[in-house]
C-alpha cells in the first residue's frame, strides 16, 4: 500500500527532473557557443597567418626587386664613368665595380626566384586553407544559428515545465511539501523504490521499521542512509 501522497509527490518529482533538464541543457548551451566561437577564432587566425605569410614573401620579393634595381642602376652609372675616365687604373677600378655589381645582381636574381616560387607554393597553400576554414567556419556558424534557436525554444519549454511544477506542487500539504524540497536540495531523485530490502537512491540495506513502515503506506517512510523517501514495490 502506497500513501496518499506519494503519487502527488511522483508527479511532482517528474515535473521537477523536466524542470531540472531543460536548465541544464539551456545552461550547456552558452558554453557551447562560446567553445565553436574559439573554434571559428583559430579557424580564422589560421587564415590571416597563412595570409600575412604570403604578403612577407611578396614584400621581400618587392625588397629584393628595389636593391637589385639600386644595384644596376649604380652599375649605370660606373658604365658611363668608364667612358669618361682617362687613367687605366680609373677604368678598371670602375670594371672591377661594375664586375662586382653584376656579381650581387645575379645573387639577389636567386634569391628573387626562389623567393617567388615560395610565393607560388604559399599562395597555393592560402587558397586551399581559405576554401577549407571558410567552409569549417560556415559549418561552425551554422551549428551556432542552431544551438540559439535550441536556446530558444527550450526556454518557452522551461516556461511550460515550471507551470507544470507549480500545478504539481498545488495539491500536496506544507508537511509533505517541506520534506519534498528538503530532500531535493541534495539533488534528485527524492523518491525512490525499496528493492530487496535496498534503497534505490543509495541502494543501501534500509532498517526494517523503514521497510515496515513504507510497507504499511500510512505515513512516508525515508531511508535511514541517504534521507530519500522510500516506497515499497511488490516484484
Amino acid at each position: 500500500m502506497r500513501h496518499p501522497a506519494l503519487e502527488k509527490l511522483l508527479l511532482l518529482q517528474d515535473r521537477d527532473q523536466r524542470r531540472l533538464g531543460l536548465e541544464a541543457q539551456l545552461a550547456s548551451i552558452p558554453v557551447e557557443i562560446a567553445g565553436i566561437e574559439r573554434k571559428i577564432a583559430a579557424e580564422r587566425a589560421a587564415i590571416d597567418a597563412a595570409r600575412n605569410e604570403l604578403k612577407d614573401l611578396e614584400v621581400r620579393k618587392k625588397a629584393l626587386e628595389t636593391e637589385i634595381g639600386s644595384i644596376e642602376t649604380r652599375a649605370g652609372k660606373y658604365r658611363t664613368q668608364q667612358l669618361e675616365v682617362r687613367k687605366n687604373d680609373e677604368y678598371q677600378a670602375l670594371g672591377h665595380e661594375i664586375e662586382a655589381a653584376q656579381k650581387a645582381v645575379a645573387e639577389l636574381e636567386e634569391r628573387e626566384l626562389e623567393v617567388m616560387f615560395a610565393i607560388d607554393g604559399a599562395r597555393k597553400k592560402f587558397a586551399d586553407a581559405e576554401a577549407e576554414m571558410k567552409a569549417n567556419i560556415a559549418g561552425h556558424e551554422g551549428r551556432i544559428r542552431l544551438l540559439r534557436e535550441r536556446d530558444t525554444s527550450l526556454r518557452a519549454e522551461l516556461v511550460e515545465a515550471r507551470a507544470a511544477l507549480a500545478a504539481a506542487r498545488a495539491p500536496l500539504d506544507s508537511p509533505a511539501l517541506r520534506l519534498y524540497d528538503r530532500i531535493a536540495a541534495g539533488g534528485q531523485p527524492v523518491c525512490v523504490p525499496i528493492h530487496d530490502g535496498k534503497c534505490g537512491g543509495c541502494h543501501l540495506k534500509v532498517s526494517g521499521e523503514a521497510d515496515s513502515i513504507a510497507r504499511k503506506g500510512d505515513q512516508l517512510a525515508t531511508c535511514d542512509q541517504c534521507g530519500r523517501i522510500v516506497w515499497w514495490e511488490a516484484v
